[in-house]
C-alpha cells in the first residue's frame, strides 16, 4: 500500500492522455472540464471544454452570459442542471468572490452544481491540497485492488473506499495523484473486460487474484428506469411570407428544464393519432384552429440514465390564422429561427434528419 501512490503516479506519466485541461491550474478551467466530463465521455467533452472556453474565456465573461446561450452552447450534452447550475456558480463566484475561486474545499462545496468530487479536484489540482477525489473510476480501482467486497453503494461499502482514498492520497502532489487515479479507471482499470495481464498492480490486485475483477465493485442497488410518452405537435404556420411554428420553454422541475419544445402532450401509453386528439390536452391546444396532419413520425427511442422516452412527432399545417392568445408559455417564431434555441438533443437530431422542415 505505501507503494501505491508511487507506481501509480509513474504509470500515468508514461501513459496519460494529452489534454488541454492538464496543462493548467486555472480553477476556472479545471472546473470547466470536471462538469463537463460528468456523465461524459472525454472525446465529447473535449469539444465542449473547448467551446465554452473560446466563448467564455474566463469567469466574468461566463457570469454575464443569458441562460439561454449557456443551454444552447450545452445543447447534446444532457444533464441540463449542469449547465443552470455552472451559471449560478459563475454569477456566485463573481458576486462574492470577486471573480475568484475560493481555495477552501468547503467554501467550494457551498457552491451550486460543486458536490465532494468537483471541490477534492479544484482543491487538490489548482491549490495543491490533499483531498482525494472519489468517483466511478476511483470506486472500481479501490475496490479491484484492496478488495473492497462490500457494496459500495452502502453506507459501510462508501465509508471504507473514502478511507482507502483518504491513506493512499499523496500528500505532496495530491492533484497529480487526483489525476493518476482517475486516469488508470479510465484506461487501464475499465469497467468490462480489463486488460489485467498488463496491470501493474497485478501481482497484488485482490479481484485478479481471486478471479472475481468482474463482479468488483459490488452495487446492492439497481437504478429504476421508468418509460415515458411523449408526443410533440409541430406546428406549421405562413404568415409575413415565411413559415413560422410554435415552441415552448420547458419551467418544471423535470428533465430538459430551461430548454424549448415544440407543444407536448405525454401521454400514459403509446397512442396512434386517432386517440391523441381525442384528448382533452389536444383539444386545448389545437383550440378552433383548422388543421391538417401532414405526417408523422415513426416512434423514436431516446434513453436517458433514469428514463426511457418514446417520442413521435406530429406534423400539423394550419391554412388559417392561428388563434393562441389565450395559451401560456408559447413562442411563434420563424422556422428558421428554431436552431437558434437551446433545444433537447432527442428534437435536434430529428430536426436535422428532416433538415428543418416541418
Amino acid at each position: 500500500m505505501n507503494d501505491f501512490s508511487a507506481h501509480l503516479t509513474h504509470w500515468y506519466n508514461l501513459n496519460k492522455r494529452n489534454l488541454p485541461w492538464r496543462s493548467t491550474h486555472n480553477p476556472y478551467a479545471i472546473w470547466l472540464s470536471e462538469i463537463i466530463l460528468q456523465q461524459t465521455r472525454v472525446d465529447q467533452g473535449l469539444a465542449y471544454y473547448e467551446k465554452f472556453l473560446a466563448q467564455w474565456p474566463d469567469i466574468f465573461s461566463f457570469a454575464n452570459a443569458s441562460e439561454q446561450e449557456v443551454l444552447r452552447m450545452w445543447q447534446g450534452l444532457g444533464y441540463y442542471s449542469r449547465a443552470r447550475n455552472m451559471l449560478q456558480t459563475a454569477k456566485d463566484i463573481v458576486e462574492n468572490y470577486n471573480g475568484t475561486f475560493p481555495s477552501d474545499y468547503h467554501q467550494l462545496m457551498s457552491l451550486k452544481g460543486i458536490g465532494p468530487y468537483t471541490a477534492a479536484a479544484i482543491a487538490s489540482i489548482s491549490f495543491n491540497k490533499a483531498y482525494p477525489v472519489v468517483d466511478g473510476n476511483v470506486i472500481r480501482v479501490l475496490s479491484r485492488i484492496f478488495g473492497v467486497t462490500e457494496a459500495v453503494d452502502s453506507k459501510t461499502g462508501r465509508k471504507r473506499i473514502e478511507e482507502l482514498a483518504l491513506i493512499l492520497m499523496d500528500q505532496q502532489n495530491p492533484g497529480t495523484y487526483n489525476q493518476a487515479i482517475m486516469e488508470f479507471g479510465a484506461l487501464q482499470c475499465v469497467p468490462s473486460s480489463p486488460n489485467c495481464e498488463e496491470c501493474i498492480f497485478r501481482d497484488q490486485c485482490y479481484a485478479y487474484q481471486a478471479k472475481i475483477v468482474k463482479f468488483l465493485p459490488l452495487k446492492e442497488k439497481k437504478t429504476k428506469v421508468t418509460s415515458r410518452y411523449f408526443n410533440y405537435l409541430l406546428f406549421s404556420y405562413e404568415s409575413d411570407f415565411e413559415f413560422k411554428t410554435i415552441i415552448r420553454k420547458r419551467l418544471q422541475d423535470d428533465i430538459w428544464k430551461g430548454l424549448f419544445e415544440f407543444p407536448l402532450i405525454e401521454s400514459l401509453e403509446e397512442l396512434d393519432f386517432d386517440r391523441l386528439k381525442q384528448l382533452p390536452e389536444f383539444v386545448n391546444i389545437i383550440g378552433q384552429n383548422r388543421f391538417r396532419l401532414i405526417k408523422q413520425s415513426a416512434v423514436r427511442k431516446h434513453v436517458l440514465s433514469h428514463q426511457k422516452i418514446y417520442a413521435r412527432f406530429y406534423h400539423l399545417h394550419f391554412d388559417d390564422h392561428l388563434d393562441l392568445l389565450g395559451e401560456n408559455n408559447i413562442s411563434l417564431i420563424s422556422q428558421k429561427d428554431l436552431q437558434s434555441y437551446p433545444l433537447p438533443r432527442l428534437i435536434d437530431r430529428y430536426l436535422h434528419e428532416i433538415d428543418g422542415n416541418l
